[in-house]
């Protein structure tokens, strides 16, 4: 079955990027690397990348509040 949108595609793989906030993003292997993201984890199954991401990945708060208190 062809996805139309590659997010969608369960078999695709993907790569774990990270941007300069240390906000993480899983990415389609076939789609173009956006620009101020770098690949922090190779293509590979959406299922392994949810355990390197369960692995790596401790908090959900960007970088840039990480100092910041109310």
């Amino acid at each position: 079955m062809e996805f139309s949108n590659p997010f969608d595609n369960p078999q695709g793989q993907f790569a774990i990027l990270c941007n300069d906030q240390a906000e993480f993003s899983l990415w389609p292997q076939q789609c173009a690397l956006p620009a101020g993201w770098r690949v922090v984890c190779e293509p590979q199954s959406q299922e392994a990348c949810q355990q390197w991401l369960a692995e790596h990945w401790h908090t959900l708060t960007p970088s840039h509040f990480a100092g910041e208190r109310a």
